[in-house]
């Protein structure tokens, strides 16, 4: 099985900056795409970015032009750069490895349905 491990979260004034980052327990990222995903209390888990084998990447509207998904084969590690940061990006945060599709030549964006290997989550809380 795939384990994957989520670091990096905290508490921040808006407009800050954090890096989340996902450890996996082996070589994911040739054969799995990868996302993040948040969940709010009380609120569905919802895809935040995706990044496929091919280097592709896919990003929520309320993240684009702020967050940024990369990822280190070497170090077979993915992360999340998010800047300007806004109270409503506060939620647990999870990476996570699945399949991802293409809809008219550009990456969709990730669907948690499409995901089996989960992370535990990281906080991240985002204040006035």
């Amino acid at each position: 099985q795939v384990q994957l491990a989520e670091s990096g979260g905290g508490s921040v004034q808006a407009g800050g900056s954090l890096r989340l980052s996902c450890a996996a327990s082996t070589y994911t990222y040739s054969s799995y795409c990868m996302g993040w995903f948040r969940q709010a209390p009380g609120k569905e888990r919802e895809g935040v970015a995706a990044i496929d084998s091919d280097g592709s990447t896919s990003y929520a509207d309320s993240v684009k032009g702020r967050f940024t998904i990369s990822q280190d084969n070497g170090k077979n590690t993915l992360y999340l750069q998010m800047n300007s940061l806004k109270p409503e990006d506060t939620a647990m945060y999870y990476c996570a490895a699945g399949a991802c599709y293409f809809w008219g030549g550009s990456l969709a964006p990730p669907d948690r349905r499409n995901f089996g290997y989960w992370g535990q989550g990281t906080q991240v809380t985002v204040s006035s």
